[in-house]
């Protein structure tokens, strides 16, 4: 049997277009050979779900979306319809929850089953549920810090006009030459900034020997310490404290007026004798020295000199001296 050259072309069309179909089914990701049913669920937003994004339970796929339709009568609400296995129990309580599949913020479907009463077969409407992502929350923390960054910018941009860009550029320009200018100044003064940091050096050195010297001291001062006896130091200290205590009884006694010394320095009798004395003495030299006469005689026969002032002093003094002994007796009843 001979097919005419029409033909041909006929079936070799129509089984290219099989195959295209078959294709285009698989590329979509349906599975030709397993039977499936549709379910819709209705959303707010699908943003980032498109068609043929895999429907899953516990990230395994049992499914993908079949269409999605826009609906303005419910709001402008999105009808998406659901491919999923025969053999998969759907019920009164699936909920179809809208995941985020990557973080490029691909969407999937992915069943939570529930427990359900009612088993589905094929044309119901599930449960919706929109799970938030990373990528959602990030975005809307973000958005407000982007809004604030976006007019502290406008402002900064209103802020820096050209006036004040060429303020800018000004102390940049000036901060160019101080920088400049410091830098001509460490090259001129390069000697002398060696020659401090020798000397730094050189102190840095003396220093520690210094400190040296110090520890050494230190030493010594430790051997010193550990050398001292200190029960010696101790009898020392408390004789020197029995010697301030026997000093202050001194003392005592004699602002007591007990003793000799008390009397010579609390009481003033001999003073006042002693004063009365060298009065009476200064006023018998007074009368010597006026009325000589009176103690000295000259006699011109016998060729001698009579020399009375020896008698006459002799007896001053002896009257004197009663005198003087007198008054001491005196001071000594008192007492």
């Amino acid at each position: 049997m001979k097919f005419s050259k029409e033909l041909k072309v006929a079936l070799l069309g129509v089984v290219a277009l099989a195959a295209l179909y078959v294709g285009f089914l698989f590329l979509k990701g349906s599975n030709i050979l397993s039977s499936t049913r549709t379910y819709y669920v209705v959303y707010d937003t699908v943003e980032g779900l498109a068609v043929s994004n895999p429907v899953l339970i516990n990230g395994f796929r049992v499914g993908l979306v079949k269409e999605m339709v826009l609906d303005q009568k419910k709001g402008n609400k999105i009808l998406v319809a659901l491919d999923i296995e025969k053999d998969i129990d759907v019920g009164d309580s699936t909920v179809a929850m809208l995941v985020s599949s990557d973080l490029l913020g691909s969407k999937a479907v992915e069943l939570y089953m529930g427990r359900n009463k009612v088993r589905y077969k094929g044309g119901e409407y599930l449960i919706p549920f929109v799970k938030r992502s990373i990528t959602d929350m990030l975005s809307q923390r973000a958005m407000p810090v982007l809004g604030t960054v976006d007019s502290t910018l406008q402002r900064l941009n209103t802020f820096l006009d050209k006036e004040a860009k060429g303020s800018i550029h000004a102390i940049l320009m000036n901060a160019q030459a101080t920088s400049e200018a410091l830098r001509t100044v460490a090259l001129s003064n390069q000697g002398n900034i060696n020659e401090i940091t020798r000397n730094l050096a050189q102190l840095t050195a003396a220093l520690r020997g210094t400190e040296a010297k110090f520890s050494r001291l230190a030493s010594n001062l430790n051997t010193i310490t550990d050398t001292l006896d200190v029960q010696s130091v101790n009898r020392a200290i408390r004789g020197l404290d029995s010697t301030i205590a026997q000093a202050q009884m001194t003392m005592q006694r004699i602002n007591e007026n007990n003793g000799s010394l008390g009397k010579l320095m609390n009481d003033d009798s001999l003073y006042s004798n002693l004063n009365a004395s060298s009065a009476s003495l200064n006023e018998l030299l007074i009368d010597l020295r006026e009325n000589p006469k009176r103690y000295v005689h000259f006699s011109l026969i016998g060729g001698g000199t009579k020399v009375k002032e020896a008698k006459n002093v002799k007896e001053a003094t002896r009257v004197k001296n009663a005198d003087t002994v007198q008054s001491a007796g005196t001071v000594e009843s008192k007492k």
